[in-house]
């Protein structure tokens, strides 16, 4: 009899253990791509902070194709997960999502990029609006508040691209009344392309016979393909703004091909993200104070991170010391690391 109770427990604990490991996602981070190298960043610092928390969580990328992701989106609300942190492929497409997981009784998390719907249950982003403003400031800065600008923005319809280059717009919008700056191009591109960008400087240089003064791009990796079109023009005076401080743009402000970057820290924004995805799982209002974005005619709560320019002179104290990039990583900036 001792034997058989024995047994019998054994394969109840057997069972319950296998029923734990077949247990879904708590939290599901949809991310729309993978490609540019941020995002490698964005899934360390979130899943890291949510396995902190207890929280099982499954990544997934869309590849920046809108159909794959709401197919994941219900995959994943099949599987049980209770929260959804998505970075849309398309903001206001999005939408959909957030009333597939309320029908499912889940909760979802814009992350990086708005969705516009007015249920939408939080928001985690950079301030993208200052980003823009930061790199208009700079620009006007170093031309003197006139010239010929060009603008590279985003992929049309994103969040993120939308509000850049309003900050951009907002900014130079007395200069552009006095005829003091032209805007000259101003371009979306699909997927961020740095090789769209590319193409559309070196028309902006053709058209202008090579004289364009600032070049703003939404990005780094559309401001490297700005880089790739002045320098192989042989310009070595035109300003360059590029965004999320890649090192690869890191080493280009260092060595002057690129003027400013302005970073958006990753880890901040992951890890707050995990963290509301947290409180949202254990039922909770999430404890990130009372702000909130106009979204879809609805107020929705928000969680701005900061932004930061960069510049050669704090490359050191702002991306080595906190570990954003490593030092071998900038070998162009080498002398300002060692002089630190």
């Amino acid at each position: 009899m001792i034997r058989s109770v024995s047994i019998a427990l054994v394969s109840v604990l057997a069972f319950s253990a296998a029923c734990k490991k077949q247990e879904g996602p708590e939290v599901a981070f949809l991310l729309s791509t993978l490609q540019e190298e941020r995002y490698q960043k964005d899934v360390k610092y979130f899943e890291a902070r949510a396995k902190e928390l207890g929280v099982r969580v499954v990544t997934l990328a869309a590849d920046n194709d809108n159909a794959k992701q709401i197919a994941q989106v219900e995959d994943v609300l099949n599987q049980g997960a209770k929260v959804l942190v998505i970075q849309p492929t398309d903001s206001t497409a999005a939408s959909a999502y957030v009333r597939l997981a309320h029908e499912k009784g889940a909760k979802v998390v814009a992350y990086d990029r708005a969705i516009v719907a007015k249920d939408l249950d939080y928001y985690v982003s950079h301030d993208s609006y200052r980003v823009g403003v930061l790199q208009a400031e700079a620009a006007l800065a170093a031309t003197g508040g006139k010239g010929k600008y060009v603008l590279l923005s985003g992929q049309s319809g994103h969040s993120v691209a939308t509000e850049i280059t309003r900050g951009y717009e907002h900014t130079l919008a007395p200069y552009i009344a006095r005829g003091d700056v032209e805007i000259v191009m101003q371009q979306n591109h699909s997927s961020w392309s740095p090789e769209q960008a590319l193409r559309t400087v070196e028309d902006a240089l053709t058209r202008t016979g090579g004289k364009i003064d600032a070049i703003l791009a939404n990005n780094s990796g559309m401001a490297r393909g700005a880089v790739q079109a002045v320098t192989a023009a042989g310009l070595t005076k035109v300003f360059i703004a590029g965004a999320d401080a890649d090192a690869a743009n890191v080493n280009f402000v260092c060595q002057g091909k690129q003027t400013i970057e302005v970073l958006k820290d990753i880890q901040p924004l992951a890890q707050t993200a995990a963290e509301v995805a947290k409180n949202l799982v254990d039922g909770q209002a999430p404890k990130r104070g009372s702000a909130t974005v106009a979204l879809g005619g609805g107020e929705v709560p928000v969680a701005a991170v900061r932004v930061e320019v960069v510049t050669p002179d704090n490359v050191k104290s702002l991306l080595v010391d906190s570990g954003f990039l490593q030092a071998g990583q900038l070998p162009a900036c080498a002398n300002k690391l060692a002089n630190k």
